[in-house]
This record gives C-alpha cells, structure tokens and sequence, in this order.
C-alpha cells in the first residue's frame, strides 16, 4: 500500500494507489500537530479497506514542519562552532539590503545568538592549505563551552572547509562522542561563499530537534497502522525534499534543511507528469492552497536553484526553483489605513479557517468566492464538508467598509488577489527572458480553478490545463517521485574550452560520484535502478553569480546559450569559469499511472448537475455546473459554466471552451 500525504496550512492532502486505482482524502489541517492530521487520514484510509496480510506500507510526506519552524521561529537551541575571528559572519552578511530605500529596515534575528558562537583557533587556506593546526586542548575547550551553553544542536562550519574538511570533520567527531547532534557544513553544504554556507548550516542544526521528534511519530504511526490492518508490520517512511525528489526518514531526520519547500516541490512535479500526458512540455504552474499561491516554470524539465530565501534567510542547498506569494483561499483581505484593499499574506489558516467554514469571522479569499457563486456550497468535499453561505454574507456585509455592496466587496478581493499572483507569475516568467504566450498554465491546488481563466487571459497565455485530481496533485507528485540526493564541490578552474578542462573534471565527478552511489545503496537501492546526473555551476571570469548547465561535452558552448537567454548576451571569447561541480542520485521507485477516461462524445449534458445564477463582471448571469466525476474523454462544453469535484472547483469564464482530454485534464481555451 502506497500513500503520499501533503500537509497543508488548510488541508492535508492525501493520495494513494489501491487496487491498481489512485483514490484522494482530504482532511482539515492540525497546524498544532501536523501528525494528527496524517492520522486521521491514514484512519480512514484503513477504515475503508484493509492491507493485503503479506503487503508492506509505504508512506510518503510533504510537510511544512521546516518552513514553519523558521518562519515562527520555534526550532532549537543551536551553538555555532567556526574559526576564531568569523563568529559575526552570521550578523554581517551580505552588503545588499532587503530594503533598499527603508533607513529603518531591521534583518531578521540570527538563530544563534553572541554567546552561542564559539571560535575554534584554526586557519585553511583558500586553496586548502592548513596553516593553522589546532591542538588536542583547543578542540578540548570548545566541547566544554558547548557542553556549558546546553544547546539541542551544534553547527560546525569552518573557514574554506569545502576545501579541506580536516579541522571540520575533527572538532565534528569530537562533539558527536560527547552526545552531540552535530550539523556540519562540509556533510550539508561543502561550497563556498562563507555566510549562505553558514546559515544553512545552522538552519540544519535548528531543525534537527523540531524534524526527528516530527519524524519519529510519523514512523511509528506508520508503523501502528501496518500491524494494524494485517500487513506483515513492514513500514518505510519518506519524505518529500525540496529538491523534487524523496528521502528516507532517517536521511531527513539528519538533513532537515533538504525538506523546507517540500510541499510545493510535489506540486511541480505533479503538474510535469499531467502536462506530459496531455502534451504540453513548456508548462507555468500555479498552485493555490488555503495560505499561499506557488508559482513555477518548466521548459521541458524542471528548474532549480542554489538561491532560495525562507523567512528572510538565505538556504543554499539545491530546491526547484519556486517562487512564493502569500495568496490563498484563506487570505484574508482588509482595508489598510489609506483605505486600500489588501489581500494577504496573512491567512485564516484551518483554525479559524474561512467565515463560510463556521468559526472564522474575517473575509477571505474562499468566502468572496461563495459570494458571488462561484463555489458550490453542498459540493465541498463531495458533499461531507457544507459551507455556510448565510454566515459569509453576513460577516461580509460587516466588513466591506466604503464598498457600496458585498457583492462588490466580494469583486473586489478577487481582483486584488488576482494581481498578486499575476505578479508571482511575471517575476518567474518575463523577468527571466520567458514570454508568458509561450506556455501552459497548468492551474491546481483547492482554489487554483477557480483563478485560471482569469489569469491566463491577463497574461494571453493560449490555454489552461486543470489536472485530474487538482486538490490532491502535490501529493500525487509525491507518490510519484523519484529518491534524489545532490552532492556537489567547489573547485574554481578556469577554462577555455571544454577539452582544457576535461581530466579534473572526470577526477572531481569520480569522487562525488562515489559519495552518491552509496548514498543511494543506503536507501535501498541497486545499480540497475540508479542513475546519477552531472552538472557544472559556470560563469565568466569576475562574475559574481553562476549559471547550472548540464555536464555534456559542449558544456562551454551550453554556458554561453544560457547567459544569452537569461542576461541578453554571451561573450564567447571571454574566459569562463567552473565553480562547482555537481552529482544528482536518482533512485528510480515504481509509478502509479493516470487511467485512461472511458470515452463518451462531446455531448457533456450527462454531468450536468444545475443551473444557478453567478456573478461575473458585475452582473449575474446563468451558469451551468458540471460534475466533474460523470465527464468523460471528449466531453465538451463552453463557458459560463462551474466544474464542482471532490478536490476543487473549476471556474470557467464566458467565452472559454472546455475539452476534456483521454486523461479526464480540463483542457481551457478563449473562443477565437
């Protein structure tokens, strides 16, 4: 039995293949304790079938445990072991400032403060010479500071230790047989750049109570419930990393910092399988939950970066590259003091949750859209979940301010929230050279439906493409993805051409690859079922920042095609530089497949479920709803119209026409 769970800010997704069919579950959130909302899930999973007496259970997880961490500030109690004279590196930082024109700005507070930061008397060169070797006592010392500043956690990051680990990997060994959870920066993140190396660090540190106490319930629920029903008590946990790929729960456990962004990764990954069926390999992704929008661009394989930022913090390990606004269906709009109306980032979350939900009493984003019709109320969750119509108008009409109507006020939170993520979507397309005409959308999530025509006209893109099951995609990404590690090195070699360069290059790979190749023999896996990817981070001599191209022969001649398309121009007859190489381990784990629909013509009148008034542009006009269940292959209809499903709702504007492909993908075009 394989199940993928997606822990949400409103709801916990769940996906599982049984039977040879994919089945989805959503649940309500439990922000309190992300686990109780898995159990509940896997409750009724079982509740409904029982595991084969001779079947193991694999679960899977996408959670936000990490990201909330940082961002409330909740993790633990960290001391920071680095060379003698570089304990401020973490307060220093960057000469950039997060706002440019703000006299008084503030950056976010370290995780560790003064008296946590302890300088061990040691000096490497930058080129990996020790000119300062530290002796027994003085590793002795150190270990008796952190032992006296009772800490959950120690990071260890030493000056140009991704050059020479050896007084890193010592004062490591030392604090790990004193009791210690060590992180450290040549087993995290063995790169230059001495502050993002730092940070990420530390965040592994400040993670490790928070994740391994997360992780080791997750492993004995998923334990409990294997014996529960009749399995043979086998149960493997993993967990989704922001990189796209999974983990065991142990590697994670180690590594919390890989899983900060795991949620949305699955998403992006999920939209890259359905997009695939229906033929569309250059795809925007727009993933819109209960907190916050994820937006993504794919051309034709999946993007990351080493550049991400969480909670004002910079992580430097590899993520896909996704960028996030604080847009939801629980986003809460307001009036600020000069009267403008503002949607977000603040959300309602699970608890309250919405006003139509029963407890909250603030507008959001889902309550505006009951307003004005555009959800149905008796078809939330299939029906199990009612939403309250009578009590959003009410609390609505509260607090619309100077707007003349609640309907008006409802126009309105759409609109402003619409922008933000027009804005989220242009930051990840045109502002890195990618003509938003070009591509998909590819909309999903609880609430992305219910903004895609919307979006996709403001942007002219051609079409839109909702997925099959688009409240449970992340967590159908998760089910599907592969087990990834990255390993990487920094080396600085300077070339001209390919060929110059050639014979360091096998020598560094054959060394990363070594690392990765047993990595992924501790996860389980068999030559046959890995594969390992090459990459190299370039950029011209003097640069500051690099760009990742493949390790192919060409990879000079693939650096300059890349500059050109991101900065508008390439020198080919400057120099080049290779900064860091990099090694991508691929475990290849089985994948559950999306069933083909029965065809049944274009005529969709058999889905239909009502006809209602909904308000589009300021006046009410009659629209059809549509069950998504009784579409089939070749169905087709045009809009207004609704698209009600367990999972989510789907709005389609007047004058769009709507396809449903061999997959059961809402295919959405503008009528010409």
């Amino acid at each position: 039995m394989r199940i993928a769970i997606d822990t949400g800010g409103t709801f916990t997704d769940c996906v599982f293949a049984r039977g040879g069919e994919l089945h989805i579950l959503k649940v309500l959130s439990t922000p309190e304790n992300p686990a109780r909302a898995i159990a509940e899930a896997m409750a009724k999973i079982g509740a409904d079938a029982q595991i084969a007496a001779d079947a193991a259970l694999e679960l899977t997880c996408g959670t936000t445990v990490g990201t909330n961490a940082l961002l409330e500030r909740s993790g633990g109690r960290v001391a920071l072991v680095t060379t003698a004279g570089f304990e401020d590196v973490i307060e220093i930082g960057r000469q950039a400032r997060p706002k440019l024109y703000d006299f008084f700005v503030e950056r976010p507070k370290a995780l560790v403060p003064r008296e946590r930061r302890f300088g061990l008397r040691e000096r490497v060169s930058a080129e990996g010479r020790a000119i300062l070797r530290p002796w027994s006592s003085e590793f002795e010392r150190i270990v008796h500071l952190v032992k006296k500043s009772d800490v959950d956690a120690v990071a260890v990051c030493l000056l140009f230790s991704f050059a020479n680990p050896t007084h890193e990997m010592q004062i490591t060994k030392r604090l790990r047989a004193a009791g210690f959870h060590v992180s450290a920066s040549q087993e995290i993140f063995p790169e230059f750049r001495e502050y993002e190396r730092t940070i990420t660090t530390i965040e592994n540190a400040y993670l490790l109570p928070v994740m391994s106490s997360y992780l080791g319930e997750i492993d004995s629920l998923a334990s409990r419930h294997a014996r529960s029903q009749r399995a043979n008590g086998a149960a493997r946990v993993r967990v989704m990393q922001s990189n796209g790929g999974i983990i065991s729960a142990a590697t994670a456990a180690r590594e919390p910092v890989h899983t900060i962004l795991s949620g949305p990764a699955g998403g992006v990954l999920g939209a890259q399988y359905v997009a695939e069926l229906a033929g569309f390999p250059r795809i925007i992704t727009i993933d819109m939950g209960g907190t916050s929008t994820d937006v993504a661009l794919i051309d034709g394989a999946l993007r990351t970066t080493n550049e991400s930022e969480v909670a004002g913090l910079p992580v430097a390990v590899p993520m896909l590259d996704i960028h996030t606004v604080g847009a939801g269906g629980g986003s809460l709009a307001r009036f600020d003091r000069g009267g403008a109306l503002r949607v977000g980032p603040e959300s309602a979350g699970a608890d309250p949750g919405p006003i139509c939900y029963g407890r909250g009493i603030k507008p959001t984003v889902t309550d505006a859209h009951l307003i004005l019709g555009r959800i149905v109320p008796e078809g939330f969750l299939g029906g199990d979940f009612r939403l309250n119509l009578d009590r959003a108008t009410e609390w609505m009409a509260r607090a619309r301010g100077t707007m003349k109507t609640t309907l008006q006020f409802a126009q309105g939170i759409l609109d402003v929230v619409e922008t933000n993520m027009e804005k989220a979507i242009r930051v990840i397309s045109i502002e890195r050279g990618h003509d938003p005409r070009d591509y998909t959308l590819v909309a999903f999530g609880g609430a992305g439906g219910l903004h895609a025509c919307g979006l996709s006209a403001t942007l002219e893109m051609p079409r839109v493409l909702i997925p099959k099951f688009p409240g449970g995609l992340s967590a159908l990404g998760i089910l599907r993805a592969d087990v990834v590690k990255d390993f990487s090195k920094t080396i600085l070699l300077t070339v001209q051409s390919g060929r110059v360069a050639s014979v360091a290059l096998r020598r560094e790979f054959a060394r990363i690859e070594t690392q990765a190749l047993a990595a992924m023999r501790q996860e389980g896996f068999e030559s046959r079922a890995m594969k390992v990817e090459r990459i190299l981070d370039m950029r011209y001599v003097g640069q500051a920042y690099e760009l990742s191209v493949p390790a192919t022969a060409d990879f000079v001649r693939s650096f300059h095609r890349a500059h050109e398309k991101r900065y508008g121009y390439a020198d080919t007859k400057r120099p080049v530089e290779i900064v860091n190489v990099r090694a991508r381990a691929i475990g290849l784990t089985p994948k559950p497949v999306l069933p083909k629909l029965p065809p049944g013509g274009a005529n969709a009148s058999a889905a239909v479920m009502q006809q209602r008034d909904v308000f589009f542009g300021g006046g009410a006009t009659k629209t059809t709803i549509y069950d998504r269940a009784k579409l089939r292959a070749g169905s087709r209809f045009r809009g207004p119209a609704i698209v009600a499903e367990y999972s989510a709702t789907t709005v389609v504007l007047p004058g769009w026409n709507v396809r449903v492909d061999a997959y059961g993908n809402l295919l959405m075009e503008r009528s010409r």
